[in-house]
């Protein structure tokens, strides 16, 4: 099997006693504008896109595939960059996976572990650890669409109950670049800590499977220092860092201690660049979400986040924080 570009980022980071890091996929969190700024102020191993629905890709009238493909758009700067897609349908996998390498993605990944109901009813994401047989023919399905762009899965430990052997098995019969496993059960969702200790157990079964598939871990990792031990413990081959990249895009960088100042003008810099790539496209409120991470722990950040709540563009953003803090 062929790893693809992960077989030499798995070269590079075994030379470097170290483990790769990479950007977990958050709908509505990391679109190409908050990308863009990760990729200039602390860029991981590779990045994710949103994930992009295969069915809305090959049946939504002109008007909804072109809103899906606004999600497929990336900078340079992003590489390696992958395209995440959801699917129960292997044709519609197979021609998301074109899809994404005629744009010239780094790799396709396959979501098979998001709980949204509204995903699921689709036969899609997490429910798809219910039916081993459709998720093997939509890894066969991405594969045949993607040719030579490496397919990766991410995935959880279980459904309704932990059953990473039965489901991980299956999976590595179709010989992916990538399994990421989330350590927790789709039931579990995110109310219990992630359990590390399912990760190793991927290792093992990869191991005795002597396939190459390459596992990465995910959840509940803070930063990289944590990420470093995971691998230390697990023997994992990376990590994946999600909720910890929320208003702090140094996180892969490991910069120190970020001034308040620095916060605010990155701040800005993504609400310009939210407005300039997606504006026509995403309602700004999507933006608030960001604006408890950046604005905290310093004096006013309560008064301050109050007042961005109200705001509608970036022009608002820019003069209250301005006007507010950076003129101090």
């Amino acid at each position: 099997m062929s790893l693809g570009f992960w077989g030499k980022l798995k070269s590079d980071s075994s030379r470097a006693g170290r483990g790769i890091f990479v950007l977990a996929p958050m709908s509505d969190v990391t679109d190409v504008a908050f990308r863009r700024v990760i990729a200039k102020y602390g860029k991981p191993d590779v990045m994710w896109t949103e994930f992009i629905s295969a069915d809305g890709l090959a049946l939504a009238p002109e008007a909804g595939r072109k809103k899906l493909l606004k999600g497929l758009e990336y900078s340079e700067t992003e590489r390696p960059i992958v395209a995440q897609f959801f699917t129960s349908s292997p044709e519609n996998m197979k021609k998301a996976a074109e899809l994404a390498r005629e744009l010239g993605f780094d790799g396709v990944d396959i979501n098979m572990g998001c709980p949204d109901r509204s995903i699921e009813k689709q036969g899609a994401g997490a429910s798809l650890m219910k039916n081993p047989k459709l998720a093997r023919q939509i890894i066969r399905a991405a594969k045949e669409g993607a040719l030579t762009l490496p397919v990766s899965v991410k995935t959880r430990t279980g459904y309704g109950r932990q059953e990473l052997e039965m489901w991980l098995r299956e999976i590595l019969k179709e010989e992916p670049a990538v399994v990421t496993v989330h350590a927790r059960t789709r039931k579990e969702m995110s109310k219990v800590p992630a359990q590390w200790e399912y990760i190793k157990l991927a290792v093992e079964i990869r191991n005795k499977s002597g396939k190459e598939t390459l596992i990465f871990g995910n959840g509940d990792v803070k930063d990289l220092a944590e990420a470093r031990r995971r691998v230390k413990e697990t023997g994992c081959d990376g990590v994946m860092l999600g909720r910890a990249i929320f208003g702090n895009p140094w996180l892969f960088a490991e910069t120190g201690e970020i001034s308040e100042e620095e916060k605010l003008r990155v701040l800005i810099e993504h609400a310009k660049l939210f407005d300039e790539l997606l504006g026509r496209d995403k309602n700004f409120a999507v933006m608030k979400k960001h604006f408890k991470a950046y604005v905290t722990d310093f004096n006013g950040a309560a008064e301050l986040r109050a007042k961005l709540m109200a705001v509608e563009s970036a022009r608002e953003l820019e003069e209250i924080v301005v006007n507010n803090k950076l003129k101090e």
